[in-house]
């Protein structure tokens, strides 16, 4: 890229090329996946408000927490298996009879896969100085450059929710949960002798990533010094709610055929303009 294009593409021109440290992402995959038929662990209270309903109603899902286990792949140097698994969190809606208030259920549910990424080679010992080091001889515990897997996922989008007698599921009840899913609940032990059971179909959308720590040259334009000041006036709170945009969105929802037809504009003022 010439000087000129350079210019013309970025507001200021790079002052110099720095070196930072940071984690490089070397693969990456997209996953869809439907979740069929997972049943639904409850305790012993959620259980009882289960068993005595007559319509159940899944109120919302989301992942309250995943298990990543990172192992390399024999044989097939810089390739790593990733073990995930996710842990859903399950509200339903109980009703006990007919036009009655409901009440809350909660559930879990839990979902593996494996996928195998690229994560390079290496696996250097890191020391870092700091002050708790600096009162002993030696530094802390040394960090290790092998590569970790991030996941990235959304809450899932609840499919369907199926209510069956516990006799005809033939799927068993998963008691092994992470210790902050057991500690949230008042009884930590999954119900045993359940007369109904649920069954739960998701729609997951997830990215995972395979990350190594390195140090990468890049360009530098400047430092990132804030253009505008803090906003730190409390001692009035109606002062405060006045400066608040009024939220027409929220009153006046887009219509679609304005949205599709403002696009079509756009798309059309940037070809003439091309």
């Amino acid at each position: 890229m010439s000087d000129n294009q350079l210019t013309g593409t970025c507001k200021k021109r790079i002052k110099e090329a720095v070196c930072i440290d940071t984690k490089r992402i070397f693969d990456s995959c997209v996953s869809k996946d439907c979740l069929e038929d997972l049943r639904v662990t409850f305790f012993s209270k959620s259980q009882r408000l289960i068993d005595e309903a007559v319509t159940i109603k899944t109120r919302e899902c989301t992942v309250e927490e995943v298990s990543i286990d990172v192992e390399e792949v024999p044989f097939n140097r810089g390739f790593y298996s990733v073990d995930i698994t996710f842990y859903f969190k399950l509200c339903f809606d109980t009703y006990a009879a007919p036009c009655t208030t409901p009440q809350i259920a909660i559930g879990f549910a839990q979902f593996s896969k494996k996928c195998i990424l690229y994560g390079s080679c290496g696996d250097v010992k890191v020391f870092v100085s700091n002050p708790v080091s600096e009162m002993t001889d030696c530094p802390t515990a040394p960090q290790y450059t092998n590569p970790v897997a991030k996941v990235q996922a959304v809450d899932p989008v609840i499919l369907s929710t199926d209510v069956l007698d516990s006799c005809d599921c033939s799927i068993c009840i998963n008691s092994s949960f992470p210790q902050s899913i057991l500690k949230s609940m008042e009884d930590s032990v999954p119900s045993a002798g359940a007369s109904k059971a649920v069954l739960v179909t998701l729609g997951l959308f997830s990215i995972v990533q395979m990350e190594r720590d390195t140090q990468l040259l890049i360009p530098a334009y400047d430092y990132c010094v804030p253009d505008k000041e803090c906003c730190c006036n409390t001692t009035n709170p109606c002062d405060t709610f006045q400066d608040i945009e009024f939220p027409l969105d929220e009153f006046f929802p887009v219509e679609k055929s304005h949205s599709c037809q403002s696009c079509g504009e756009d798309s059309e003022q940037e070809d003439s303009a091309e």
